[in-house]
């Protein structure tokens, strides 16, 4: 049977329906999934919960021999996260054996092609599946069902053929957490005039939206579970994420991508995305899905999302569809259909969307029709080209080994000695995490240039990940890519830069020369890392450098648990070691010892007390604004507060107004948010303000009694730090009124100079730049002279003479030339020599405003210290 008939079969009157009545199967007809959920998955107005789906695969896993669920990790919010493995009952029993035979095959180099065959012909095809990691975008997850019912009841031979070659591997869904929280507020809105509005908040203990951002830093659970999948535990050959886009363009995308692509992808991979991809969209217009389309909207150029296996020799592909109201139908005008222009430039019969869709209602239930169309096209290339594609994973493996042994780079070296070192240690048990093979040097090595110690961390690129490896280690330079000869750039997708090393702010040596001296020097690292020594047995105080984030760590969460904190102010030579200014002293008790223990930042452990001049500090008293808006940067601020255990209390915009700020709270941060949203509760655009589709107590902004507030917290010793678009909150024209409505007006001695600078051509889509810091102040403690910072242009200031009872001082200013560190920027000497970081004062009170995000995708290790300096700075 043809696919587009099992679709016809699955979908009657517009809805979905399950199996043919003359299915034989011998599965209880109570789990058939119109049965079991009451409804029929794709049906207008209905969906399941994650609790839901998952006791659904429990079900199925224990009626059937075709199933096996296996728990694998945790949500942010503690839900348990399982995998399942749909193939037919010998391919389940063997799991264990098939799973080794993928490792072997991802990483032995040294097979015999006797080996290998054997493998070949003993494995099969692992294909993992993670769905619907963007809550809102529920049609994978409601899908998955059906699909998996089908797999375990059809007799078809096209199915027969792909449960015997392929083991499919599937997340049920990718965010559990937000998928609880979605289903919720949709259902709670259903029959409302707020049934089609959008989510209000994000829907993800932290990210959100970039949940999908996470997977070169691996911050968050579910992402470190998903790496776990694909890198060190399953290495499945092919990995598909399922996502929606928006409802007024193509019905879905499929490979191929557009330009730019990554240049450190093998051609031969990129070939079988493609490869995959026309089969996608032969398969799926034969299905009757009509507005199938690629190359158009979605590079694969930056590594970071649930893709970035493809890194590491996995066929890796994306899939979007067209969205609809939730579960709630779109009717679209054909009127209303349009594309970007990034591969589509008009909405017409073309290379890249052979059969347009001519518009119409759009309904959960075809998003559905065509994720079951999708799937079971993947499955099939995977079920017949078995060995073609188990013998392409041990090929790129050994290409990749054979690269590293005969191409530059052949290693990056780290020197242990590094001005952070604890982000040194932080970055081998990263890469550790990525299935990355790490060494150390067992004793010093010096040979011409080359001055190596003992201890030097190296990564050898001759394993079989060696294209993450020099991803992630290098320097990115953009590559450029146009429509036309001369003509217009193509922009990137997403940002520019994320080397490692860069934005953690260490030395890393890339080596073009191979040393086969140096490779017999090297000793693996132990699993996981730790560079630090155990703690003393006996000492009154730890002293902890503030060079080093693992400090600041450990100094918060020894006030949280009320131990005595103090802080140098000056630089300290002791016994020989200049400990820097900000470094912090903390008292030995039984919680602080714990703390150390888990602590990687380089302790020393002194007898003596804390000496004069140092200062006590306590744990200031933290409001964080937030607003309703899919606040990002403010999810990724509180994750980072969260792990660095900083406590704080969360405001909304509207409550601010109500609030005692000045009597509860001393520091109040503000991440990067638009000031319309910030203010009115809306967003703005050229041609006018965009309502939000919230219910109204999510559109409340400051408004000019918030902000007043606001003001008269700082004018009375608050203290405000806020970053990027934010900081235009104060500038410009200003006033506080009083008690009595007396009205006192000001201008702060800064303005924000980013909205005009871009009209001006300064282009910058996420890169990291140099920023020349004011050393021994309070807020560059711990820092180096020179910073990287993340940088995406929404942020330059220029100051001026104050008057009143303001003033201002440059902390951080981007240098003269040179200014672009990794990335991509146009006409960075609009910036050239302009502030980046501003201390105000007013009143009392003083505000630390940043051009840049100090907590970008937690990513930015390199600039955390500056958040935490604003915090503690008094």
């Amino acid at each position: 049977m043809k696919l587009k008939t099992i679709i016809h079969v699955l979908f009657a009157a517009c809805i979905l329906l399950t199996v043919a009545a003359a299915n034989s199967s011998p599965l209880p007809d109570n789990l058939k999934p119109e049965k079991y959920f009451g409804f029929q998955p794709g049906s207008d107005g209905n969906l399941f919960s994650y609790e839901q789906v998952i006791d659904y695969y429990k079900a199925l896993d224990d009626a059937s021999g075709n199933v096996k669920m296996l728990e694998a990790g945790q949500s942010p919010m503690g839900k348990k996260m399982y995998v399942v493995f749909i193939s037919s009952e010998e391919n389940i029993k063997n799991l264990d054996k098939l799973k080794a035979i993928n490792k072997q095959l991802a990483l032995d180099a040294t097979l015999s092609e006797k080996e290998r065959n054997n493998l070949i012909r003993e494995g099969r095809v692992f294909v993992m599946a993670t769905l619907s990691m963007h809550a809102t975008e529920v049609g994978p997850a409601q899908a998955s069902p059906l699909i998996a019912w089908q797999l375990v009841t059809s007799g078809e031979e096209f199915i027969a053929d792909i449960m015997k070659n392929v083991v499919f591997m599937v997340v049920p869904t990718h965010n559990p957490d937000g998928m609880d929280m979605v289903v919720s507020n949709y259902l709670k809105n259903k029959g409302t005039k707020y049934e089609k509005s959008a989510f209000p908040g994000v829907y993800h203990k932290y990210l959100g939206h970039d949940n999908n951002r996470d997977y070169n830093v691996l911050t968050q659970d579910d992402s470190r579970m998903v790496n776990r999948l694909q890198s060190t535990e399953w290495y499945p050959q092919v990995y598909t994420d399922k996502h929606q886009m928006g409802m007024t363009g193509p019905r879905y995308f499929v490979p191929p991508y557009h330009d730019p692509l990554s240049e450190n992808i093998d051609a031969e991979m990129w070939n079988w995305v493609g490869f995959f991809g026309a089969n996608l969209i032969k398969d799926m217009t034969e299905d009757g899905c009509t507005g199938v389309s690629q190359r158009n909207g979605f590079d694969n150029y930056w590594p970071g999302s649930a893709k970035t296996c493809l890194w590491k020799n996995v066929i890796t592909f994306l899939t979007e569809c067209a969205s609809c109201y939730v579960a709630t139908p779109a009717y679209v005008e054909p009127s209303e259909l349009s594309v970007g222009g990034k591969g589509l430039s008009e909405y017409k019969m073309s290379t890249n969307m052979p059969k347009p869709w001519p518009g119409g209602w759009w309904r959960l239930g075809d998003i559905v029709k065509f994720e079951i169309s999708s799937t079971f096209s993947a499955l099939r290339t995977a079920a017949t080209k078995k060995a073609d594609i188990l013998e392409f994973r041990n090929m790129m493996c050994r290409r990749q080994v054979e690269a590293g042994k005969s191409q530059p780079p052949y290693y990056y070296i780290l020197p242990k000695k590094q001005h952070d070192p604890g982000e040194l240690a932080s970055l081998v048990r990263l890469m550790q995490e990525h299935g990355v093979e790490v060494a150390s040097l067992k004793k010093d090595y010096r040979e011409g240039d080359f001055i190596f110690n003992e201890g030097d961390i190296v990564i050898p690129l001759a394993q079989p990940y060696r294209a993450f490896i020099k991803e992630v280690m290098e320097k990115q330079i953009y590559p450029e890519r146009h429509y036309s000869p001369g003509g217009p750039l193509v922009k990137p997708y997403d940002i520019t830069s994320w080397s490692f090393p860069l934005h953690r702010g260490l030395v890393s040596w890339e080596i073009d020369q191979r040393i086969p001296v140096l490779e017999e020097n090297m000793k693996p690292v132990t699993i996981p890392f730790r560079l630090s020594a155990p703690v003393a047995k006996s000492f009154a105080y730890a002293l902890l450098p503030s060079n080093c984030n693992e400090s600041y760590k450990t100094a918060f969460a020894a006030l949280n648990k009320n131990a005595k904190v103090f802080r140098t102010t000056a630089d300290w030579n002791k016994t020989g070691q200049i400990i820097p200014a900000g470094s912090f002293m903390v008292e030995r008790n039984g919680e602080t010892l714990r703390l150390l223990e888990a602590s990687d930042g380089g302790a020393l452990y002194l007898e003596e007390k804390p000496a004069a001049g140092m200062e006590e500090i306590h744990m200031p008293r933290i409001a964080f604004l937030e607003t309703w808006f899919s606040d990002i940067d403010a999810g990724w601020t509180r994750y980072l507060l969260d792990n660095y255990q900083v406590p704080f209390t969360t405001l909304h915009p509207g409550d601010v107004k109500t609030s005692d700020l000045a009597g509860k709270f001393d520091v109040l941060l503000i991440s990067e948010n638009a000031k319309s949203v910030l203010m009115e509760g809306k967003s703005r655009r050229e041609e006018g303000y965009v309502v939000s589709d919230f219910p109204p107590e999510y559109t409340k902004g400051l408004g000019a009694e918030g902000l007043n507030k606001i003001l008269s917290f700082i004018n009375q010793g608050g203290k405000v730090v806020t970053w990027g678009e934010s900081t235009t909150l104060f500038a410009g024209s200003l006033a506080i009124k009083n008690e009595r409505n007396e009205s006192e007006e000001f201008n702060l001695p800064f303005s924000n100079a980013a909205e005009s600078l871009g009209k001006a051509g300064l282009y910058a889509p996420g890169n990291l730049v140099r920023m020349e810091l004011l050393t021994g102040h309070p807020l560059t403690y711990g820092m180096p002279a020179e910073a990287n910072i993340f940088y995406r242009g929404r942020g330059v200031f220029n100051t001026s003479p104050p008057v009143f009872d303001t003033d201002r001082r440059v902390i951080g200013r981007f240098p003269e030339k040179e200014i672009l560190r990794s990335g991509y920027m146009e006409n960075e000497q609009l910036i050239s020599g302009k502030a980046a970081m501003v201390l105000v004062k007013k009143g009392e009170g003083q505000l630390v405003l940043l051009a840049f995000s100090p907590a970008f995708r937690a990513s930015t290790q390199g600039a955390f210290k500056i958040l935490f300096n604003s915090i503690l700075m008094k």
